[in-house]
């Protein structure tokens, strides 16, 4: 059995939840999310909270049912709170610029690396070097931030390129001359 799974779901004050079969709509302050369910799990909401558990005894059916209450949980946290995930560009010369829903990204290449940023994520771009992802789904965010980390990991000589913050680059020492 998952522990996590066991956990009810709490519904937080500001949030709507609706559960249609296998579709679990969550509308909040800041925005609606929708996702559809496999069958080898049911969800259940009662008194506020909502319960998922496994169909049947399958082994798909007690894999699953934790990673539904997870991304259920996330849902609910996402709508009413957000998430966000914040990235630095170091390196003389690289440098980000929002054009409408396009960041344009100057990491050094002999061309501008365009990311294209979908409906419902919100990039904000300060200092030219210090990128704000933002928004209700927390995959979509991650997905958004990871896409733009990897035009340019931060390498470990030098440390330039694009940092995640509070993530830790091991810098190593350069090549020694006799």
């Amino acid at each position: 059995m998952s522990r996590i799974g066991k956990l009810p779901i709490p519904v937080l004050d500001k949030a709507n939840v609706v559960i249609d079969g296998q579709i679990v709509r969550v509308d909040g302050p800041k925005g609606k999310l929708e996702k559809t369910f496999d069958n080898s799990v049911k969800i259940e909401l009662a008194d506020s909270e909502i319960r998922v558990s496994p169909s049947d005894n399958s082994r798909h059916a007690r894999a699953m049912y934790g990673t539904a209450r997870s991304i259920i949980n996330n849902m609910v946290i996402g709508v009413v709170d957000g998430y966000e995930k914040k990235l630095e560009i170091k390196g003389v010369g690289f440098r980000a610029v929002m054009k409408g829903n396009v960041i344009d990204l100057a990491l050094g290449y002999s061309h501008p690396v365009e990311v294209v940023v979908p409906s419902g994520i919100t990039v904000t771009v300060t200092e030219s070097t210090k990128i704000s992802v933002a928004g209700a789904d927390k995959q979509v965010v991650g997905e958004i931030a990871a896409t733009i980390y990897s035009y340019f990991p931060a390498e470990p000589y030098k440390g330039k390129g694009v940092h995640i913050v509070g993530q830790y680059v091991r810098r190593k020492e350069g090549k020694k001359s006799a």
